[in-house]
């Protein structure tokens, strides 16, 4: 038999069975079809939404040929880069003028002749919306002409064509509550547009602006100021223009570099995708070259291809023992007839192939049409819409031939252990009996514990190679304990109720099953556990680094026109009516000595001044600040080194808010209420003090034996006549020292303020108050449309004071990041349990007959099946968590040490590097997914047994 013809009877031997056995078989393919799915939606997604060149310069120049934009620089000589990006003077140009000094441009003159041009200019406005005011920018441009199609594009009513008439996008609309047909009134000039249609920007879909036609706002807008002082003229952008160059000519690199001789810089679309050699391009000579990321991309390529090739093996592998189990009498027949060893061989492996060929094929057209049915839901969530579908012929053949590899390789140990089998026992049905190995576990643990020490060295050394290199050993030392670690789970369950013994003693007994689903789960959760571990300490970390403007949970409506008080109790009234308050109100106070800077700080020395003076010495004076301190940096740990930066002395030497309006001393005037609604001191004692007239001290690094000094400097300006009058002569200094109360040390930090002053304490001091701010306790962050309704009713009030809320750290997708991290690892464990269970179910058909025959219940059916997917899911996921850890911690040593060296280099920098569990992903992962998979396994198997004789 030729080599051909004994491959094509394997194949077609291997088709037969595969459809005979229609439920392993489309188990099989969907092991297989599903990462298939997976990578191929993701190089889809990933090559579509990445924009190209020309996807670049359309989001940039819609339709036009190229944009001129005017630096600001004169008349000068430039350089630039092809792309239009990158640009400067060059090496030998004269120094730069002031800018008053610069002559203008004439930017239409730099045009190929024949060219038509549109211009292009944004300003920043206050809008009404539907709810009240709102921030935006509004772009003076001819959205309807046909050199914007690509960039802006119409998605509902019309074009704006009059002056009047203006366009929103649609992210403006949404945010706004406003329609097309609504009127929006631009705030100052109070200039009033009808809104005529919605436009999208494909390439920012999140975007929220408007468009008018050029001279539609910025024009009106300062003729309206230049005739009313009272109203601010518009702070319009710089003035770009987009080209259309002669017909069949474009704009060239000649172009470009006769418009840089004039100072402008030119985005050619024909330039950008055509770019002339090096040698033609002037700033190239000078520019520095960068490395490229691809072979660090494509090394993670390859690490991600090989754990998905692992784990579908992992999971495949089991499937195609049993299969070639359950056709040994078949293969056992092929022997008798004068096969050899390699051709069997060949049967099993081409029941991979063709399975295999099956999953990629159904696979690649699976992850087609997702990618195309989500298609829209990607691209709000990018922001960008496609260009197009872009498809990699080469990247699609080589996703479905690592399908088609990996089904070979799932079946290449089934293949050689049925070689092995005698036709005796092929015929027989007798499995014989193997030791396990002795040696595997050994050397499992050898690597194991190597594996650990060299990712914790390359954590400790800084080394990423040698923590990912130590992390990969380390897992497949622990995959080589797994036989040994499952064996050890049928010991356990000699007290075990009767299901539960048997589930135990089937995983052991059938290590060559259960091992290969164990190892599968435990990869998957270990990948989880590790990024979600790293990610989780990450966000920690940002959060410890963030510097709140308010106390978390509140906002301040303060005053900033002190010449307008009255408007603060109305704007008090816009909070309380439109934010989410709880509570009542605290009333915060300015207090300051001799003129208030706050309207005398044009001259020098034009105002008063008043200090909280730090006293020196242990506990007051900060140790990583000033002499001594970088000798001190590096004796500490950076455990040390957080507890000194979080004490009273160093809390607020490197960063210190003033964020209630008052200046660097963050003395307020305040009562009681301040304290529980914002300081968060509930201290009846405390309250007593400020009651009796008793400063309350928050940094109690500025008080000695209970005591503060407040030195403040009574300087009067002349243009404040009316204390000027009271007080002539000389600035006088003072120095008092007032008892205090002085609050725990948790309080230091507390955002903007530092002391507490009674209002009659100040008075007693001959210092100056007023009442300035309020603080509310909020219940939750208030939406766009109360911030827009408490603008609105604030600009109704005169405008003359501001909402501010706290600040938060900033928001990445961590939690998204995590809660993904958990399914894939959650539907990967269940798709292990379910496969594992599904073959021993099928695997021990006989043992359930023999269990029915002596009595059994029907219910041990289900129960059995369940108990099995739990050992199996839980054994996964509790050695998956362990092998997660180790990457992740180590991964977090190396950011330490990097952070240690920052501190050392400048001491009052962090270096606080926490690790943090992520303990609801692993509870989720060890607690709810394996008991989901015993209830589904028992759940879906029927309690029913088919009548069957014992076989053997």
């Amino acid at each position: 038999m030729s080599l051909f013809s004994g491959w094509r009877a394997a194949f077609r031997i291997a088709r037969r069975d595969a459809a005979r056995a229609k439920a392993r078989s489309t188990l099989v393919v969907a092991m297989i079809a599903l990462p298939v799915l997976g990578v191929t939606a993701a190089d889809l997604t990933y090559r579509s939404a990445l924009p190209t060149v020309a996807e670049d310069l359309t989001a940039d120049l819609g339709a036009a040929d190229a944009l001129f934009i005017d630096q600001g620089m004169g008349p000068v000589r430039l350089e630039q880069m092809p792309d239009g990006i990158m640009w400067g003077t060059p090496e030998d140009a004269p120094e730069t003028l002031p800018e008053d000094e610069r002559k203008p441009v004439d930017v239409p003159a730099t045009f190929p002749k024949g060219s038509r041009y549109l211009t292009e200019q944004s300003v920043p406005a206050s809008v009404t919306t539907r709810h009240g005011i709102a921030d935006t920018e509004i772009t003076e441009l001819s959205v309807a002409d046909p050199l914007l199609r690509g960039r802006v594009e119409l998605t509902e009513g019309a074009y704006p064509q009059a002056r009047n008439e203006i366009a929103a996008t649609e992210a403006f609309l949404k945010a706004s509550g406003l329609s097309v047909g609504d009127r929006v009134t631009v705030r100052g000039p109070q200039q009033v547009y009808t809104l005529t249609g919605a436009v999208e920007l494909p390439a920012e879909l999140k975007t929220e602006s408007l468009f008018a036609v050029p001279g539609a706002v910025i024009a009106p807008w300062q003729k309206t100021a230049d005739r009313d002082k009272e109203i601010l003229p518009p702070q319009a952008g710089d003035l770009k223009w987009l080209v259309q160059g002669p017909p069949g000519a474009g704009v060239t690199w000649p172009d470009v570099l006769a418009a840089n001789e004039k100072g402008v810089v030119v985005r050619a679309r024909q330039v950008a995708l055509n770019p002339p050699p090096d040698s033609e391009v002037p700033m190239a000579a000078h520019m520095r070259s960068w490395e490229s990321g691809d072979a660090e991309m494509t090394a993670a390529a390859l690490t991600v291809a090989a754990m998905a090739v692992l784990e579908i093996v992992l999971l495949a592998g089991p499937a195609f023992a049993v299969g070639a189990r359950r056709s040994r009498r078949q293969l056992g027949l092929v022997g008798s007839c004068g096969g050899t060893r390699s051709q069997v061989r060949a049967v099993v492996l081409a029941g991979g192939a063709v399975l295999g060929g099956v999953g990629a094929v159904a696979g690649v057209g699976a992850g087609f049409g997702l990618t195309a049915l989500f298609r829209p839901v990607i691209e709000e969530f990018t922001g960008r819409r496609f260009g197009e579908l872009t498809v990699r012929p080469w990247e699609i053949l080589a996703i479905a031939a690592l399908g088609l590899v990996t089904g070979i390789l799932a079946a290449l140990a089934p293949a050689i252990v049925a070689g092995r089998q005698s036709v005796l026992e092929s015929l027989t049905g007798r499995r014989g009996s193997r030791r396990s190995s002795r040696v595997l576990p050994l050397v499992g643990s050898l690597v194991l514990a190597g594996g650990v020490a060299l990712a914790v060295y390359g954590g400790v050394s800084g080394s990423i190679r040698l923590v990912a290199g130590g992390s990969v050993l380390a897992e497949l030392g622990l995959l080589g304990c797994i036989p040994v670690i499952v064996g050890f789970l049928g010991r356990l369950g000699r007290r075990l109720p009767l299901t539960p013994r048997i589930a135990l003693r089937d995983a052991a007994r059938n290590r060559g099953r259960t091992a290969p689903a164990v190892a599968a789960v435990m990869a998957a959760v270990a990948g989880s556990v590790a990024i979600a571990t790293y990610t989780s300490s990450s966000a920690a970390e940002q959060a410890y680094d963030h510097q709140p403007d308010l106390t978390a949970g509140t906002a301040a409506v303060m005053a900033f026109d002190t010449s307008q008080k009255a408007n603060l109790p109305r704007a008090r009234a816009a909070v309380e009516q439109n934010y989410p308050v709880t509570g009542g109100r605290a009333d915060v106070g300015r207090v300051w000595a001799g003129s208030d800077c706050s309207v005398y700080y044009e001259e020098e020395d034009g105002c008063g001044t008043i200090e909280l003076v730090k006293p020196t010495g242990e506990g007051h004076s900060c140790p990583l600040s000033g002499k001594g301190a970088k000798e001190l940096a590096l004796r500490i740990s950076a455990d040390e080194h957080k507890r000194l930066m979080n004490s009273p002395a160093c809390v607020d030497e490197r960063w210190t808010s003033v964020s209630l309006g008052n200046d660097d001393s963050k003395v307020v005037i305040g009562d009681a209420g301040l304290l529980t609604s914002y300081v968060k001191l509930d201290d009846p004692a405390a309250a007593k003090a400020l009651a009796a007239g008793t400063p309350v001290l928050l940094n109690s690094a500025y008080a000695k034996n209970g005591e503060v000094t407040l030195k403040a400097v009574h300087t009067y300006n002349d243009r404040d006549k009316k204390n000027r009058a009271l007080h002539p002569g000389k600035a006088r200094t003072t120095t008092d020292r007032l008892k205090v109360y002085v609050a725990p040390d948790r309080y230091a930090s507390t955002p903007g303020i530092r002391m507490i002053l009674p209002q009659r304490t100040a008075a007693e001091l001959g210092l100056h108050t007023e009442d300035h701010a309020s603080i509310y306790t909020l219940s939750r962050e208030p939406d766009d449309a109360e911030r827009q309704a408490a603008d609105a009713a604030i600009e109704q009030a005169g405008n003359r004071a501001y909402v501010m809320t706290a600040s938060t750290a900033e928001q990445s997708e961590d939690e998204v990041i995590l809660l993904i991290l958990a399914l894939f690892a959650g539907v990967v464990t269940l798709g292990a349990a379910a496969i594992t269970t599904g073959l021993s179910k099928a695997d021990a058909e006989a043992d359930l007959t023999t269990l029915s025959a002596v009595g059994a219940p029907p219910g041990v059916r289900r129960s059995l099946s369940g108990f099995q997917c739990l050992v199996v899911a839980l054994t996964g996921v509790l050695l998956g968590t362990a092998a997660g850890i180790v990457p992740a911690v180590a991964l977090r040593l190396t950011d330490l040490r990097a952070a240690v060296a920052e501190m050392r280099a400048d001491p009052m920098e962090s270096a606080y590097t926490p690790i943090v569990m992520p303990w609801p992903t692993i509870a989720l992962l060890a607690l709810a997914v394996p008991v989901l998979a015993g209830l589904l396994a028992a759940g879906l198997t029927s309690s029913r047994l088919k009548l069957a004789r014992r076989a053997g």
